[in-house]
């Protein structure tokens, strides 16, 4: 008897904290859910702000410039260097162009260049908002009669959906080159050569599903940091945890985005 009134009242005793678990991250799925949903309210509302716009493309997209283009030229090297064993096993060296685009612009180019973002850009997002929030700017931009939401996320958020293919695209240029630097001092292949075999391996389907696959990781970096940022508290410890956080769950739905698009595509080109 005893032992049972102990397991039903361990039970009871445990039923609460699970309870409150629960509400808890329905309440955090409810909070994304309509700071989503008050961004694509706020985005075809107008003033717009177009200035703000462009100075966050500018942001996102030409100072991320020098970190994708060292990024994209090695990988484009290394990709080359680590592929030709394997194929010059089979005496297919030839095919190198062809394996650099299809690893390029279906997976490498999108998928790098995300993790790049997610590091750099979301994390200056969470973090300049984050101080934003603790230093109580937001409140005084409401206070002074202008929308923050509008001013200080949507423009962020359609800035890194937007620069994202760009740079995916920008990283897709650099890798060719540094892939075609290797094959050509390894191989001698022509340049028009290598071009012509690097494009007849992809199709429009690649380069559509790659720039549909940027502006999704694109729009998920922008929101993620700005829904960090924007509901930081506790201060300046707030203000690193909402940097860390926008890095490390940008990361992980990207990489839960990727496998999923990538299942979708699989089964559009079976079909």
């Amino acid at each position: 008897m005893q032992a049972s009134q102990t397991s039903s009242s361990t039970e009871t005793a445990e039923k609460p904290v699970v309870t409150r678990r629960l509400d808890r991250m329905f309440l955090a799925l409810s909070d994304v859910a309509s700071f989503v949903g008050q961004f694509f309210k706020e985005v075809f509302a107008p003033p717009y702000e177009g200035k703000e716009i462009i100075r966050q493309c500018y942001e996102v997209g030409v100072r991320s410039l020098p970190l994708i283009s060292l990024t994209g030229f090695i990988t484009g090297i290394v990709f080359t260097n680590q592929s030709r064993p394997s194929l010059a096993t089979f005496g297919a060296t030839s095919w190198l162009p062809s394996l650099i685009s299809i690893a390029l612009v279906r997976a490498l180019a999108p998928l790098v260049t995300a993790l790049i973002a997610s590091g750099r850009v979301g994390s200056n997002i969470g973090a300049e908002l984050g101080s934003m929030r603790v230093t109580e700017q937001i409140e005084a931009m409401e206070v002074s009669g202008t929308n923050p939401f509008k001013f200080l996320v949507v423009t962020r958020v359609i800035a890194t959906t937007f620069m994202i293919p760009t740079l995916a695209m920008f990283f897709v240029f650099l890798g060719v080159m540094g892939s075609y630097v290797n094959v050509a001092q390894n191989e001698k292949t022509s340049f028009m050569s290598f071009i012509e075999t690097f494009f007849s391996s992809i199709t429009f389907l690649d380069i559509n599903s790659t720039i549909i696959k940027s502006l999704i990781f694109g729009f998920t970096i922008g929101i993620v940091g700005c829904y960090k940022g924007y509901n930081s508290s506790k201060g300046t410890e707030g203000v690193g945890k909402a940097a860390n956080a926008s890095v490390v769950t940008s990361m992980f739905l990207v990489f839960i985005e990727e496998l999923l698009f990538l299942q979708v595509i699989n089964a559009i080109r079976a079909a």
